[in-house]
């Protein structure tokens, strides 16, 4: 696995072995920033100097595609840390902060409003809803702020934001909200 654009390009990424990890895929990934790069429904929306927050991070791989394509800040949340840690290593320390927690019970996320959030949550556990909420209630979404989420293929969901996109691919479901 690797980053597929930006500064950081081709640059190898860890991911621990085990049935139950399911890091998005390059592919998955690059139609992610594609999409971003070009909303037809968000025109104004730009990675450049954006503050993004990883949530059920496993390696990090969103949020270090983000970085490379020029989001000033992110934050990865995991109840595990160890991929994203290794993974990070490269990056100054004022570009990222990695919080481990299990969400959406999370002890703790920055007070700054998040531009893009990506969400990748264990499949079967309903973990989406509760932590979309807490984002809401907690002030963590900036006027404007997408939220990208993928979830198991054929999944429901029922989030009080502005749906603009739902893809398919393989087993899995892309939703793109925004936050009005």
């Amino acid at each position: 696995m690797r980053i597929t654009s930006g500064t950081y390009k081709n640059r190898r990424l860890f991911v621990p072995d085990g049935k139950f990890v399911r890091p998005t895929s390059d592919r998955m990934r690059q139609s992610i920033f594609n999409i971003l790069r070009h909303p037809k429904w968000a025109p104004d929306f730009s990675l450049d100097g954006a503050h993004i927050a990883d949530l059920f991070c496993g390696s990090g791989s969103l949020g270090l595609e983000a970085l490379s394509n020029g989001a000033k800040h992110c934050v990865f949340v995991d109840q595990d840390v160890k991929a994203v840690t290794n993974n990070t290593g490269f990056l100054d320390d004022d570009d990222f902060e990695i919080i481990k927690s299990s969400l959406p019970k999370v002890s703790r996320l920055p007070t700054k409003q998040f531009d893009l959030v990506f969400m990748d949550p264990p499949y079967d556990q309903n973990l989406v809803e509760p932590t979309i909420q807490l984002l809401m209630n907690n002030n963590h979404l900036a006027n404007d702020a997408i939220i990208v989420i993928e979830t198991e293929k054929g999944l429901n969901l029922n989030i009080d934001l502005e749906l603009m996109d739902k893809r398919t691919q393989s087993n899995s479901d892309l939703w793109m909200y925004r936050c009005q």
